[in-house]
């Protein structure tokens, strides 16, 4: 039975009070092609519980799975392999029934975890503290932003046209209902050096993202030193948390805040979600930061335990006064990440990342040979961006009827920009054979 409390008349009056006329105008923000209309008509009124679920496999067996495949998407979100210890342990009763930290008392496995996992990613960014994780990297991305204004008390942003679209779009939604002015640069394979050129003294913070969304590894020190010059906070993005066992730590470079997506370690690819965001800064904007922050103390008879030092969230302190609203932290995943962190250690973090970069090298290598195929990224951790004789699109298509996933066409991120290019990635999970497969393909796709 449907459980609705409010009357016609309750509606009418909550419609008035926030300016609207009718529900429908709570959707103006949706594209009229996005919205469906009436009844959903091309499905069968009534089906068998056997024929409904035979119909719903034979959908799903439409879909390429990725680990049946030769697979080289990425763009910001990676196939790597998870060890099953991972899903074996976040199943444990510990972890299950011991879900919101507000009860410290009965909750000290899930703050003890938060703890360590707080550790990992201020180790692994090379900052000072580190929040117990956001939704993803997108939106911790757009939370920086908003933190870089209440520290410098500016309105204005730059972001460089390296960073992911989306997470350009994440942060100009927040921004823009924040008071704030987003400035992006113009999408460029080796962006950072452009975000200079708009560097003032009204500029709150400039946001650049290395390996960017075209793969392209950057030295920030410039740019650090540039933004801190005008006062200017310098966000770095991490798409690729993997990247990190390799490359300098953005807070060696002169970063103030980091962010990054956490997918990569633990948390499989999952259709898109859900994944877990990285939050990190100095020590000296730590009561900016949104988020919780666990602690670790000791209680009155002097034995270790863990609590919630900060938690400056709109659900703690009053809502003007909260630091960000976004309403939880993405807990299971970030257990996930702690547990697979933990079993890699520094040294297994390393050569993870030296398998990703050297299975790189081996298809960018091997994509110089296939007629018409140019590799744009010349410095790369596992991610290249092509530039291809025919629209990516096509190729993309083409490729994946053959049952090879080739990668993600740029325009797919930004529509209407870069037709021709494609984003490829190879991870540890690429072999050798699944590289000649690819570059057969391409050869028969652009023949």
């Amino acid at each position: 039975m449907r459980y609705l409390p409010h009357t016609e008349t309750d509606r009418q009056e909550m419609l008035k009070t926030i300016g609207v006329d009718s529900i429908d105008d709570l959707f103006v923000d949706v594209p009229p092609a996005a919205r469906r209309r009436g009844v959903i008509d091309d499905l069968p009124l009534k089906k068998s519980e056997l024929a409904v679920d035979r119909y719903m496999r034979g959908l799903a067996e439409q879909n390429l799975v990725a680990g049946h495949v030769p697979f080289f998407c990425g763009a910001g979100a990676y196939r790597h392999h998870v060890p099953a210890t991972v899903d074996h342990l976040i199943q444990r009763s510990e972890y299950l029934t011991a879900y919101t930290p507000y009860q410290p008392e009965i909750s000290q496995g899930t703050l003890q975890t938060l703890f360590e996992f707080q550790s990992q990613v201020a180790l692994l960014t090379g900052m000072d503290v580190a929040n117990a994780s956001m939704y993803d990297g997108s939106t911790a991305a757009a939370e920086a932003v908003i933190m870089a204004s209440r520290v410098t008390r500016r309105k204005k942003a730059i972001v460089s046209g390296g960073v992911h679209p989306q997470y350009t779009e994440a942060m100009d939604t927040l921004a823009r209902y924040s008071g704030l002015s987003l400035m992006a640069c113009d999408s460029a394979l080796d962006h950072e050096a452009g975000v200079l050129d708009h560097l003032d003294e009204d500029v709150a913070c400039v946001v650049v993202q290395t390996p960017n969304v075209f793969g392209t590894a950057t030295d920030l020190r410039a740019i650090a030193d540039a933004a801190h010059e005008k006062g200017a906070l310098l966000i770095v993005v991490v798409a690729e948390v993997v990247s990190l066992g390799l490359m300098v730590p953005p807070g060696e470079m002169g970063a103030d805040i980091v962010v990054a997506e956490g997918q990569s370690i633990g948390n499989g690819l999952n259709f898109g979600g859900p994944y877990v965001g990285l939050f990190a800064t100095r020590d000296k904007y730590v009561r900016q930061m949104p988020g919780r922050v666990c602690g670790e103390t000791v209680d009155a008879n002097g034995r270790k335990g863990y609590v919630l030092t900060l938690s400056t969230r709109e659900q703690h302190i009053r809502r003007d006064k909260a630091t960000s609203n976004i309403c939880t932290n993405a807990g299971l995943c970030a257990l996930a990440f702690t547990i697979h962190m933990t079993l890699l250690g520094e040294v297994g973090l390393k050569r993870l990342a030296k398998l990703n970069h050297a299975n790189a090298l081996v298809m960018a290598k091997a994509l110089k040979t296939v007629p018409g195929v140019e590799v744009l990224t010349t410095r790369f951790f596992n991610e290249i961006a092509v530039k291809l004789p025919k629209p990516a699109e096509e190729v993309a298509e083409a490729l994946a009827r053959k049952r090879i996933l080739g990668g993600v066409p740029f325009s797919r991120l930004k529509p209407g920009e870069r037709p021709d290019v494609m984003l490829m990635a190879a991870t540890e999970m690429c072999t050798d054979d699944d590289i000649a497969q690819l570059i057969a393909g391409l050869k028969e796709v652009l023949s």
